[in-house]
């Protein structure tokens, strides 16, 4: 701020203070009984009656306090006050505080590889509240996904569910890519593709379309999502040959896909998140698909003081 702009501040200040004491003896005097002349209603008179003297010694040191107030924490310009406090000291004295909580709680478990976090309640804990409040929005708040979304419950992954590649996936994110072929294809290779892909593990497909569709999708397909369909983690092609669809499935969700194509993208985390949140969202999303150890219920009041000192 500007020496011209504090001092503009300080004399508006001093001016409002005195005017209000100006005020407040003003309003003192009066002549108790003495009508100011002022009816409403025929018999409602205003008189001029001196203020309530409780009610003029309240506002008097409140007055007071306002100056006290100036005197030691800032508010007269560029003035700082004699006790030096401001709000940007106590927001970072909080932030040191929160922070050396947060290293304390995940000093506990470095060196616990990514499985290990997950058997572990207080990281499960921890990843949980930065699942929420991170991947949540795209997610869901149970992780089932939605259309477009992934679900993380399941073993269904397309970039790969190890633990190296959801960090990977979590750091510097994930873009897939579907292309739009179904203009470069005849009418008959489309339908061959539409009446096989959908149904590709239902016993009950005819033979003959079967056949069809998986001379088209070794021609069409394959390159990608490879010869059984079991897709291609390195390039996040989808397994075709189970009845999960990160789109809509059946003939319609196919048929839009393979005319206009489709992308996703998951994006990346690494100037969002910590290393040590990265890990332990990992773990705990590496956990919603893997079976882990039952824990105790001392480990699991020891996970509820963790997520409870994340969240002060």
């Amino acid at each position: 701020m500007s020496d011209f702009w504090s001092v503009y501040i300080i004399i508006i200040t001093f001016a409002m203070m005195i005017g209000c004491l100006w005020l407040l003896y003003a309003n003192a005097r009066g002549t108790p009984g003495e009508s100011t002349g002022h009816v409403w209603d025929d018999d409602l008179r205003e008189f001029n009656n001196p203020l309530p003297r409780w009610w003029l010694n309240l506002f008097v040191l409140t007055v007071i306090f306002g100056a006290g107030y100036l005197a030691f924490y800032p508010g007269l310009g560029n003035l700082a006050g004699r006790l030096g406090w401001t709000s940007t000291k106590q927001m970072q004295t909080r932030l040191d505080e929160l922070t050396a909580k947060r290293t304390a709680i995940y000093a506990s478990l470095a060196g616990k590889d990514i499985p290990a976090l997950a058997r572990d309640p207080s990281a499960q804990s921890l990843g949980r509240a930065v699942f929420l409040g991170n991947c949540a929005g795209c997610h869901g708040t149970d992780a089932r996904g939605a259309i477009g979304f992934p679900n993380l419950t399941d073993k269904d992954w397309l970039f790969g569910g190890e633990p190296e590649q959801l960090v990977e996936t979590i750091t510097h994110g994930r873009h897939g890519v579907m292309p739009p072929i179904g203009l470069g294809l005849t009418p008959e290779a489309r339908q061959a593709l539409v009446d096989f892909v959908p149904f590709w593990s239902d016993p009950k497909l005819d033979a003959a379309k079967r056949e069809a569709g998986q001379k088209q999708f070794a021609v069409t397909c394959a390159a990608c999502h490879g010869a059984e369909g079991k897709g291609n983690v390195a390039l996040g092609a989808p397994n075709l040959s189970d009845d999960v669809w990160l789109f809509r499935g059946g003939r319609e969700g196919v048929t839009e896909t393979i005319m206009k194509g489709r992308q996703s993208t998951m994006p990346a985390h690494e100037t969002i998140l910590s290393t040590d949140e990265i890990r332990v969202v990992a773990a705990y999303v590496y956990g919603l698909s893997h079976a882990t150890a039952a824990a105790t219920p001392e480990d699991a009041e020891n996970g509820e003081k963790a997520e409870k000192a994340e969240k002060q």
